[in-house]
Protein backbone atom coordinates (compact mmCIF):
# COMPACT_ATOMS: atom_id res chain seq x y z
CA UNK A 1 0.00 0.00 0.00
CA UNK A 2 1.34 3.42 -0.98
CA UNK A 3 0.96 5.53 2.15
CA UNK A 4 1.27 8.77 0.18
CA UNK A 5 -2.01 8.00 -1.60
CA UNK A 6 -5.54 8.40 -0.32
CA UNK A 7 -7.53 5.25 -0.97
CA UNK A 8 -10.96 6.32 -2.18
CA UNK A 9 -13.75 3.73 -2.04
CA UNK A 10 -16.12 4.96 -4.68
CA UNK A 11 -19.10 4.37 -6.89
CA UNK A 12 -19.94 7.21 -9.31
CA UNK A 13 -23.66 6.56 -8.89
CA UNK A 14 -23.64 7.57 -5.25
CA UNK A 15 -22.82 10.45 -2.92
CA UNK A 16 -19.14 9.72 -3.41
CA UNK A 17 -19.28 11.42 -6.83
CA UNK A 18 -18.89 14.79 -5.12
CA UNK A 19 -15.89 13.59 -3.13
CA UNK A 20 -14.12 12.75 -6.38
CA UNK A 21 -14.73 16.33 -7.50
CA UNK A 22 -13.20 17.54 -4.25
CA UNK A 23 -10.15 15.29 -4.64
CA UNK A 24 -9.62 16.69 -8.13
CA UNK A 25 -10.09 20.29 -6.94
CA UNK A 26 -7.55 19.72 -4.17
CA UNK A 27 -5.03 18.12 -6.49
CA UNK A 28 -4.87 15.26 -4.02
CA UNK A 29 -2.97 12.05 -4.79
CA UNK A 30 -5.47 9.21 -4.63
CA UNK A 31 -6.33 5.77 -5.92
CA UNK A 32 -9.84 4.51 -6.55
CA UNK A 33 -11.27 1.27 -5.25
CA UNK A 34 -14.44 0.77 -7.25
CA UNK A 35 -17.29 -0.49 -5.08
CA UNK A 36 -19.62 -2.40 -7.36
CA UNK A 37 -23.00 -2.37 -5.62
CA UNK A 38 -24.50 -4.92 -8.01
CA UNK A 39 -21.73 -7.36 -7.17
CA UNK A 40 -22.19 -6.72 -3.44
CA UNK A 41 -18.74 -5.21 -3.00
CA UNK A 42 -20.09 -2.93 -0.28
CA UNK A 43 -21.16 -5.95 1.79
CA UNK A 44 -17.90 -7.89 1.81
CA UNK A 45 -16.23 -8.52 5.19
CA UNK A 46 -13.23 -6.47 4.03
CA UNK A 47 -15.27 -3.39 3.24
CA UNK A 48 -17.56 -3.73 6.25
CA UNK A 49 -14.46 -3.75 8.44
CA UNK A 50 -13.81 -0.21 7.16
CA UNK A 51 -17.41 0.99 7.12
CA UNK A 52 -19.89 -1.24 8.94
CA UNK A 53 -22.77 0.53 7.20
CA UNK A 54 -21.50 -0.57 3.81
CA UNK A 55 -21.64 2.98 2.48
CA UNK A 56 -19.57 5.17 0.21
CA UNK A 57 -17.87 7.58 0.27
CA UNK A 58 -15.23 6.04 2.49
CA UNK A 59 -11.56 6.98 2.45
CA UNK A 60 -8.40 5.60 4.00
CA UNK A 61 -5.24 7.60 4.45
CA UNK A 62 -2.32 6.08 6.32
CA UNK A 63 -3.85 4.84 9.59
CA UNK A 64 -7.04 6.89 9.34
CA UNK A 65 -10.35 5.64 7.95
CA UNK A 66 -12.92 8.36 7.45
CA UNK A 67 -16.59 7.75 6.71
CA UNK A 68 -19.60 10.10 6.67
CA UNK A 69 -19.78 12.53 3.81
CA UNK A 70 -19.40 15.80 5.69
CA UNK A 71 -16.51 14.46 7.76
CA UNK A 72 -14.68 13.48 4.58
CA UNK A 73 -15.09 16.97 3.08
CA UNK A 74 -13.75 18.64 6.22
CA UNK A 75 -10.90 16.15 6.59
CA UNK A 76 -9.69 16.35 2.99
CA UNK A 77 -9.89 20.12 2.68
CA UNK A 78 -7.89 20.51 5.90
CA UNK A 79 -5.39 17.87 4.76
CA UNK A 80 -4.45 20.00 1.72
CA UNK A 81 -4.45 23.61 2.99
CA UNK A 82 -2.40 24.88 0.05
CA UNK A 83 -5.43 24.34 -2.21
CA UNK A 84 -7.25 27.07 -0.29
CA UNK A 85 -10.59 25.25 -0.11
CA UNK A 86 -10.95 25.48 3.66
CA UNK A 87 -10.59 28.61 5.78
CA UNK A 88 -7.80 28.28 8.33
CA UNK A 89 -8.67 27.71 11.97
CA UNK A 90 -8.14 31.40 12.79
CA UNK A 91 -9.93 32.68 9.69
CA UNK A 92 -13.17 34.58 10.49
CA UNK A 93 -14.89 32.55 7.75
CA UNK A 94 -14.11 29.23 9.44
CA UNK A 95 -17.28 29.26 11.52
CA UNK A 96 -19.56 29.91 8.57
CA UNK A 97 -17.74 27.29 6.53
CA UNK A 98 -18.32 24.62 9.18
CA UNK A 99 -21.88 25.78 9.69
CA UNK A 100 -22.88 25.21 6.08
CA UNK A 101 -21.15 21.87 5.80
CA UNK A 102 -22.92 20.72 8.97
CA UNK A 103 -26.20 22.25 7.77
CA UNK A 104 -26.06 19.94 4.77
CA UNK A 105 -25.72 16.74 6.79
CA UNK A 106 -27.81 17.62 9.82
CA UNK A 107 -30.58 19.68 8.25
CA UNK A 108 -30.82 19.65 4.46
CA UNK A 109 -30.42 15.95 3.77
CA UNK A 110 -32.83 14.70 6.49
CA UNK A 111 -35.42 17.26 5.34
CA UNK A 112 -35.06 16.30 1.69
CA UNK A 113 -35.23 12.57 2.41
CA UNK A 114 -38.35 13.04 4.50
CA UNK A 115 -39.95 15.11 1.75
CA UNK A 116 -38.98 12.65 -1.00
CA UNK A 117 -40.29 9.62 0.91
CA UNK A 118 -43.45 11.48 2.00
CA UNK A 119 -42.86 10.91 5.69
CA UNK A 120 -45.29 12.73 7.96
CA UNK A 121 -43.98 16.12 9.06
CA UNK A 122 -43.01 16.15 12.72
CA UNK A 123 -43.76 19.10 14.93
CA UNK A 124 -41.01 21.68 14.47
CA UNK A 125 -40.11 21.44 18.15
CA UNK A 126 -39.17 17.76 17.81
CA UNK A 127 -37.87 17.69 14.24
CA UNK A 128 -34.09 17.83 13.81
CA UNK A 129 -34.52 20.42 11.03
CA UNK A 130 -37.64 22.30 12.09
CA UNK A 131 -39.62 22.19 8.86
CA UNK A 132 -38.79 21.81 5.18
CA UNK A 133 -39.93 25.24 4.03
CA UNK A 134 -37.86 27.08 6.64
CA UNK A 135 -34.84 24.92 5.82
CA UNK A 136 -35.11 25.72 2.12
CA UNK A 137 -35.70 29.43 2.71
CA UNK A 138 -32.62 29.59 4.96
CA UNK A 139 -30.50 27.99 2.25
CA UNK A 140 -31.83 30.18 -0.57
CA UNK A 141 -31.22 33.32 1.45
CA UNK A 142 -27.60 32.30 1.99
CA UNK A 143 -27.13 31.56 -1.71
CA UNK A 144 -28.32 35.07 -2.48
CA UNK A 145 -25.59 36.68 -0.39
CA UNK A 146 -22.76 36.05 -2.84
CA UNK A 147 -21.51 33.83 -5.59
CA UNK A 148 -20.64 31.10 -3.09
CA UNK A 149 -21.61 30.05 0.42
CA UNK A 150 -18.78 32.14 1.86
CA UNK A 151 -19.55 35.13 -0.33
CA UNK A 152 -16.94 35.47 -3.05
CA UNK A 153 -14.73 32.64 -1.81
CA UNK A 154 -15.07 29.17 -3.34
CA UNK A 155 -14.59 26.38 -0.81
CA UNK A 156 -15.06 22.66 -0.23
CA UNK A 157 -18.52 23.51 1.10
CA UNK A 158 -19.47 24.58 -2.42
CA UNK A 159 -18.30 21.29 -3.89
CA UNK A 160 -20.56 19.51 -1.41
CA UNK A 161 -23.57 21.73 -2.02
CA UNK A 162 -23.09 22.10 -5.76
CA UNK A 163 -22.98 18.33 -6.18
CA UNK A 164 -25.97 17.77 -3.91
CA UNK A 165 -28.16 20.47 -5.42
CA UNK A 166 -27.38 19.40 -8.97
CA UNK A 167 -28.49 15.88 -8.10
CA UNK A 168 -31.57 16.77 -6.05
CA UNK A 169 -32.90 19.33 -8.52
CA UNK A 170 -32.17 16.96 -11.40
CA UNK A 171 -34.49 14.41 -9.85
CA UNK A 172 -37.08 17.01 -8.87
CA UNK A 173 -36.54 16.49 -5.15
CA UNK A 174 -35.60 20.14 -4.60
CA UNK A 175 -37.26 22.93 -6.59
CA UNK A 176 -35.04 24.54 -9.21
CA UNK A 177 -35.46 28.09 -7.90
CA UNK A 178 -33.52 30.85 -9.71
CA UNK A 179 -31.01 31.28 -6.87
CA UNK A 180 -30.40 27.53 -6.71
CA UNK A 181 -30.02 27.16 -10.49
CA UNK A 182 -27.59 30.06 -10.71
CA UNK A 183 -25.55 28.67 -7.82
CA UNK A 184 -25.34 25.20 -9.38
CA UNK A 185 -24.17 26.71 -12.68
CA UNK A 186 -21.45 28.77 -10.98
CA UNK A 187 -20.13 25.96 -8.81
CA UNK A 188 -20.26 23.24 -11.44
CA UNK A 189 -18.29 25.41 -13.86
CA UNK A 190 -15.20 24.64 -11.77
CA UNK A 191 -12.85 22.47 -13.87
CA UNK A 192 -12.79 19.76 -11.21
CA UNK A 193 -16.40 18.85 -12.00
CA UNK A 194 -15.63 18.16 -15.67
CA UNK A 195 -12.47 16.25 -14.81
CA UNK A 196 -14.25 14.06 -12.25
CA UNK A 197 -17.05 13.37 -14.72
CA UNK A 198 -14.53 12.19 -17.33
CA UNK A 199 -12.81 9.88 -14.86
CA UNK A 200 -16.10 8.47 -13.64
CA UNK A 201 -17.25 7.80 -17.20
CA UNK A 202 -14.06 5.80 -17.73
CA UNK A 203 -14.63 3.96 -14.47
CA UNK A 204 -18.16 2.96 -15.39
CA UNK A 205 -17.02 1.92 -18.84
CA UNK A 206 -14.62 -0.54 -17.28
CA UNK A 207 -11.46 1.52 -16.97
CA UNK A 208 -11.82 1.62 -13.17
CA UNK A 209 -10.45 5.18 -13.02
Amino acid sequence: MNESLITFFHNPQSRSAGVRVLLEALGAPYEVRFIDFKAGANRTPEFLALNPLGKVPTIRYRDAVVTEQVAIYIYLADLFPAAGLAPAFDDPLRGSYLRWIAFYGATFEPAVVDRATKRPQLDASTSSYGNYDTMLQTLVEQLGRGDYLLGERFSAADVLWGSALRWTTGFGIVPELPAIRAYIDRVCAHPAFARAAELDAELLAGGRG
